[in-house]
């Protein structure tokens, strides 16, 4: 009722310290057979459509079908079997079904290709206006990974990467990431990437105690430097973050930016290493990464808190022989885009 609910914000207007938390119905009915009414002992009625009630039911099943319809939940697990999805850029951007199955498959399968754009900068800035907005950090809206004099990130350089997750040092990291291929050299500069969630199964089945010391330790990482701006980042995370089931639902794990301040117990030391090297052994074991090349015009998109990406080490010229430009976006961003596509093209919220 306009009393209760601001309908133009879709919010409640009722004050919650004005709530009677044991209150009960007087009275209710059923109208019309689409809609129930329930009066209140103060005489306040309320109304409510049968449908919109049912779907908010208490039972285990109502609330499995609301939560896979809200948060996409379902995940294809994948190794070097991988099947990279692809999808051309220009579909993605003009034509809505094409831009609902792209974000669809980020959620469940953590990695998609988009081909054809354009071998410029700023094609990036255009995919984020798709979606909505890119994620600003302390490297810019968007960042060139290219070889640089006096590097002030390791990616900025020609040597390996080994696999990791950008931005740990955040205490919330960006949710996906995208890297748009300007120009590809010709020897090395492969990229890598591992399923994370799918190694983060496999650790807690081979090794729950490396899994459990992995997902409670709070490991310091850092980040100082001048790029957007000057910076001095520090955050404490675990390098799995798990729900309340202890399923993985985070990794935090870059080695290049993990603090050599590390604040647990001497004892505790070796054993978190122990652990750690497990799940690095994991990462690389041939049957989990899949390797493959970007090709000039190629953005991989990806879920930056399931898929751990590396490089393979390339040579450097006399300028520059590979240039990548990246860029973040939230989760939240992301996931708002694709319910808005999905009630467009499938007519349904």
């Amino acid at each position: 009722c306009p009393q209760c609910f601001l309908r133009s914000a879709r919010a409640r207007r009722l004050l919650f310290e004005d709530l009677d938390v044991n209150i009960v119905v007087k009275d209710i009915a059923l109208a019309d057979g689409k809609k129930i009414s329930v009066t209140w002992p103060d005489g306040h009625a309320s109304e409510y459509e049968v449908e919109w009630l049912k779907k908010r039911c208490f039972s285990e099943e109502a609330r499995a079908e609301m939560r896979g319809d809200l948060f996409l939940p379902e995940r294809q697990y994948w190794g070097s079997d991988l099947q990279l999805p692809k999808i051309p850029f220009e579909e993605i951007m003009y034509n809505d079904e094409s831009a609902y199955k792209w974000l669809c498959t980020l959620k469940k399968v953590g990695i998609v290709l988009l081909t054809g754009a354009a071998t410029r900068q700023g094609e990036l800035v255009k995919l984020g206006h798709r979606i909505g907005f890119l994620r600003l950090t302390f490297y810019g809206p968007t960042w060139q990974v290219q070889d640089k004099a006096d590097a002030n990130n390791v990616a900025y350089t020609t040597g390996k990467l080994c696999f990791h997750t950008d931005y740990p040092v955040l205490q919330h990291p960006p949710g996906v990431q995208f890297l748009h291929c300007i120009k590809q050299t010709d020897a090395g500069g492969e990229s890598e990437v591992v399923d994370g969630f799918h190694v983060c199964n496999r650790l807690k089945e081979q090794s729950p105690q490396a899994y459990q010391i992995l997902s409670s330790t709070a490991v310091d990482y850092t980040d100082v430097g001048v790029d957007y701006c000057d910076f001095a980042v520090q955050c404490k995370q675990r390098i799995i973050d798990v729900d309340s089931r202890g399923q993985a639902v985070r990794i935090n794990y870059n080695n290049a930016t993990r603090d050599t301040i590390f604040d647990i117990p001497a004892e505790k030391v070796r054993p978190f290493y122990g652990a750690l090297k497990e799940f690095v052994d994991l990462l690389n074991s041939a049957e989990h990464k899949f390797t493959y090349k970007l090709k000039p015009g190629d953005i991989v998109t990806f879920d930056n808190w399931r898929v751990l990406h590396g490089r393979q080490s390339y040579q450097s010229g006399s300028e520059v022989t590979r240039h990548l430009e990246g860029a973040y976006a939230d989760w939240d961003v992301v996931m708002s885009r694709l319910r808005l596509l999905r009630k467009r093209v499938l007519n349904r919220d």
